[in-house]
């Protein structure tokens, strides 16, 4: 049986939640910035020591907050199911300061408003631009050792637009999600491949 892993890929608008997950599926990316109305499902599957999981790649909106409840939940098609994924990717834009204070909010939230059996989804935060590195904000170090010392996530930087480390992200996103038992415990993951419908990866 093809075990299911699903993701959900939340930050502030313009950060490239979907240039991330286009690139890491088709290799494809665009200058003009279109904006997420409504969510958008991708469905890759990878392959893991010659085991196949599906993965649900949710390409979420902009939402003002994590859903506090089952009925804030579900009365928004933009947030349902988002308080039982298997893994988030937050993602901001290193260049812009607002968008990590977004990422640092919904963080939060997730942690106080997640299904209580499932608290400990993984996270990982993920600075996009870094092609932009002369304008960012703030030091990768100070961000780096914030996340993963206060906030106990992961963290790591990406450039959707050159193909740098999308690969090494969402390998490291699902070694996270399996290490955690949210299916199998693996003590060691080789990713060795990552299938599309209509397209194959090779990672």
């Amino acid at each position: 049986m093809v075990e299911t892993l699903t993701v959900a890929v939340l930050g502030a608008p313009k950060v490239g939640k979907t240039a991330i997950i286009r690139q890491f599926l088709y290799h494809d990316f665009t200058e003009r910035y279109s904006p997420t109305e409504r969510r958008y499902t991708y469905r890759p599957s990878v392959i893991f020591n010659g085991h196949m999981y599906d993965m649900k790649v949710l390409d979420v909106p902009y939402i003002t907050a994590f859903p506090a409840n089952s009925s804030q939940e579900w009365s928004d098609l933009k947030s349902r199911g988002l308080r039982n994924t298997d893994a988030y990717v937050l993602v901001y834009d290193i260049c812009n300061p607002e968008s990590f204070e977004y990422v640092k909010m919904i963080r939060q939230q997730i942690q106080e408003n997640r299904t209580s059996s499932t608290n400990e989804a993984p996270i990982i935060v993920v600075g996009n631009k870094r092609d932009q590195q002369r304008q960012r904000f703030t030091s990768r170090r100070a961000l780096s050792m914030l996340v993963k010392k206060s906030w106990k996530c992961g963290y790591m930087e990406c450039s959707a637009k050159y193909n740098w480390h999308i690969v090494l992200l969402f390998k490291e996103l699902l070694c996270s999600a399996l290490a955690r038992g949210c299916k199998n415990n693996h003590s060691t993951i080789r990713l060795q491949g990552a299938l599309h419908r209509n397209r194959c990866s090779l990672m």
